[in-house]
């Protein structure tokens, strides 16, 4: 493992635990060269799936990608890591058992479900994007079925 701050290949675990409820390892690593202390995860590669966008392009998943879309919905909200990480993780799984081919209609509609049980107000900034809200009454109309 290389250290993220002085790019050498010589560090040593000081610390594993199972995180993740026991989906990830957690390490705490110190470089042998510099001393500093960083922290790598390490999990399964389940999610080995091809996203078939609309245009019919095809694209490999990036869980990266998807994280930093649900972070910008959920900005300035009481959401943790930890919630993220598990609505992820079982969206992933979800998306795994399609098949090796998963719409980007399913990834998108799935994070929009999972984000209006955790946070209504993150579920409409999330939407917003993802429907390309043009107008208000398009972004009223979104709201008033949450009211329902």
């Amino acid at each position: 493992m290389f250290c993220p701050k002085c790019n050498q290949n010589s560090t040593r675990v000081l610390d594993s635990r199972e995180t993740d409820g026991h989906r990830a390892v957690r390490r705490r690593r110190e470089c042998e060269h510099c001393q500093n202390r960083f922290t790598t995860f390490e999990r399964p590669e389940i999610n080995k799936f091809v996203i078939v966008k609309k245009d019919g392009s095809r694209e490999r998943y990036d869980r990266e990608k998807v994280e930093n879309g649900i972070w910008r919905a959920c900005e300035k909200r009481k959401i943790t890591e930890e919630q993220i990480t598990t609505l992820i993780n079982q969206l992933e799984e979800k998306w795994s058992n399609i098949g090796k081919e998963v719409n980007s209609e399913a990834i998108g509609e799935g994070i929009m479900e999972s984000l209006k049980d955790l946070d209504e107000v993150a579920y409409i900034r999330f939407a917003s994007v993802y429907r390309q809200f043009r107008d208000l009454e398009t972004f009223r109309k979104e709201v008033q079925k949450l009211l329902k």
